[in-house]
């Protein structure tokens, strides 16, 4: 995989509006993955902010850990957005990257495709792309356990 573009599939056996939903909306985001509420507003340059859930901020994390702007919304099929890792200082020097997720039914399911783009940001393409151990699964981790969690009602540890 290259350190400049990640590109993650997965199959959910969900509709793609539910699909849409568990990416955009606050009240599905903050279920899976690492449990932290994403806050989208969907007009072509509207903001996007994660914030850090409580276990983060209690080991000191900010309270915003991402942030970003839409791009292009198209509900249920495709949102792009600028997406900036807040971590560290260092990641937060590499500036805005480019995250595309598209979504298309097929085969009776929903193919859902993250394309993130990561020219300059050497640091978060590392971090994001669940190889090291000490930061946790990524963004296969993280789509791992959307694709759970609309399959079977409960994420990973629900």
């Amino acid at each position: 995989m290259s350190n400049e573009t990640q590109v993650h599939r997965v199959f959910i056996k969900a509709s793609p509006e539910q699909v849409w939903d568990a990416i955009t909306d606050p009240k599905w985001n903050a279920r899976y993955g690492y449990r932290c509420q994403g806050d989208y507003d969907l007009r072509p340059g509207g903001g996007y902010r994660v914030l850090a859930s409580d276990e983060m901020k209690g080991m000191g994390s900010l309270d915003v850990i991402i942030d970003g702007e839409v791009l292009e919304s198209d509900p249920p099929r495709k949102l792009v957005q600028t997406w900036r890792a807040l971590f560290t200082p260092e990641t937060t020097a590499e500036g805005f990257t480019k995250l595309t997720w598209e979504i298309v039914e097929q085969y009776g399911t929903t193919r859902l495709t993250l394309t993130h783009e990561l020219v300059g940001a050497p640091l978060t393409a590392v971090q994001v792309s669940g190889d090291l151990d000490d930061a946790g699964g990524g963004w296969p981790f993280i789509l791992s356990d959307l694709k759970t969690m609309l399959e079977t009602g409960s994420p990973f540890s629900g």
